[in-house]
């Protein structure tokens, strides 16, 4: 696994990264509902070239049933080029993915090969019994070794949550990585400003508060996430929580900007109890001590009550459920999914505190059921869900399933299984890319990473 010079994906800024050759493939987590097969990491051919463009290309079953794969990510990036903690000579070649409802983790090589290969599974008792933990749900690579977010304690049905080490290497579980963990009980995901020592963590549920699906009693009590984690990444100490209002349910997605000299991020915010409204939060450096501010308000739409799932028969309308949020490398576009009425839009933020919607495209939705322009008499369900940008921020990748217990409450006929391909610059589908249907043989597709790198996978150390 050592190389006698760095891996040509890692790149010290994010220019560089901007400047790389394309994608040739992207790999889509899919997970099946039902847990009588395994779920599978399926492989687009992402090449314009390429006379299988736009199908599966690869695919690898796991090797266990029930696991719901969610939010994975590589073994090493463009981080390892940081002159704290550097390991510059691995390469960016394995994928670690959680098993959300299982608790194990996969290691996949996808080196000189289409279909990647299981070459380690982390089981559930490992995770506890080394960092307390269970239900990983997010990975990132960065200083010390692969980091990997978890929802549960070591019970799998209580918290707190937090984060887990593996080492880069072995895959081995090292340990906790926090010291001091402060207050913080629920977890989700989290993000650094890895030049300034500072790691951004949110918060979504327990186990028990997320594994049956939405609890409106939960929900309409204000008893989900609604507060941000600052904490000190070299010392790894809890130092600032800072709450959004409990009115905010479920506090998930963080993109901190690409550019290591600054020091504001987004963190995107599912619903407010009061107005069903969805909404996005700037996080920034004040005097030292970090504030936050909402820049993006969504509102909800009315709806026919008999349009809507029993969820939100009472309400009367169709929440945008912000549940993804990305930014472009150069830190100039911010994409807000709205997986309930079906959007996806885009604001220039160039100036972060005053962003400027700039397009949105319908596909799916509760109630629309949007068509991809490629089959336009096909009515979809789901929406715009797990988004992913291109290192050079001209295509961007969206799937539609969110997790399987929520589809079923949000999307009682069904969710479908859909992938579609956005180009940015005309910000309109690529009718020639749109895997759906059989094409993921009956799974559901989530998460997506992009070959060599992409928007939500690396972090930077030279401007």
């Amino acid at each position: 696994m050592a190389l006698w010079t760095p891996d040509p994906t890692f790149y010290p800024s994010p220019r560089d990264a901007a400047d790389a050759p394309p994608e040739r493939f992207a790999y889509v987590a899919t997970l099946d509902r039902s847990a009588a097969r395994p779920d599978a990491m399926a492989v687009l051919d992402t090449d314009p070239g390429s006379a299988d463009y736009g199908t599966v290309a690869g695919w690898t079953d796991m090797a266990y049933t029930g696991d719901e794969l969610h939010h994975f990510g590589w073994n090493a990036c463009s981080s390892a080029l940081c002159p704290y903690a550097p390991h510059p000579h691995i390469e960016r070649r394995f994928l670690v993915v959680p098993g959300l409802r299982s608790s194990r983790i996969y290691i996949l090589d996808t080196k000189d090969r289409v279909s990647p290969e299981i070459v380690k599974v982390i089981e559930p008792a490992e995770l506890a019994r080394r960092a307390g933990y269970s239900r990983p749900h997010t990975v990132h690579c960065g200083p010390e070794g692969i980091y990997v977010s978890a929802l549960g304690g070591a019970n799998g049905e209580d918290g707190p949550g937090g984060i887990a080490i593996l080492d880069h290497n072995s895959f081995e579980v090292l340990g906790r990585w926090e010291v001091d963990r402060g207050p913080q009980y629920l977890a989700y995901d989290f993000w650094w400003h890895i030049t300034h020592d500072v790691v951004v963590t949110s918060e979504w549920g327990t186990p028990s508060m997320i594994e049956d699906g939405l609890v409106g009693e939960l929900l309409l009590g204000r008893k989900y996430g609604h507060k941000l984690h600052f904490w000190d990444l070299r010392k790894r100490r809890h130092v600032q929580e800072i709450d959004l209002g409990d009115q905010y349910q479920m506090v998930l997605e963080l993109r901190p900007a690409h550019d290591p000299t600054r020091t504001y991020g987004f963190a995107g915010v599912v619903i407010s109890v009061e107005d069903l409204s969805a909404s996005v939060w700037l996080w920034f450096d004040e005097g030292g001590r970090r504030q936050v501010r909402k820049v993006i308000d969504i509102p909800a739409q009315p709806a026919s009550p008999e349009d809507l799932p029993p969820l939100l028969k009472p309400f009367g309308a169709v929440p945008p459920l912000v549940t993804d949020i990305d930014l472009s490398v150069d830190d100039q576009r911010l994409y807000v999914s709205c997986w309930g009425t079906g959007e996806l839009k885009q604001f220039d933020v160039s100036d972060p505190f005053k962003p400027v919607e700039t397009g949105s495209l319908t596909i799916g939705g509760i109630v629309r059921q949007a068509a991809h322009p490629a089959e336009p008499g096909l009515p979809l369900r789901g929406g715009p869900q797990m988004v992913e940008i291109s290192r050079d921020g001209q295509r961007l990748y969206v799937s539609n399933s969110l997790y399987g217990a929520w589809d079923d409450q949000f999307y009682p006929e069904g969710v479908g299984a859909w992938l579609a391909k956005i180009d940015t610059g005309s910000f309109t589908f690529d009718e020639r890319f749109f895997p759906h249907g059989d094409d993921f043989r009956g799974l559901r597709p989530h998460q997506v990473r992009l070959q060599g790198g992409d928007a939500s996978s690396d972090s930077y150390c030279y401007p």
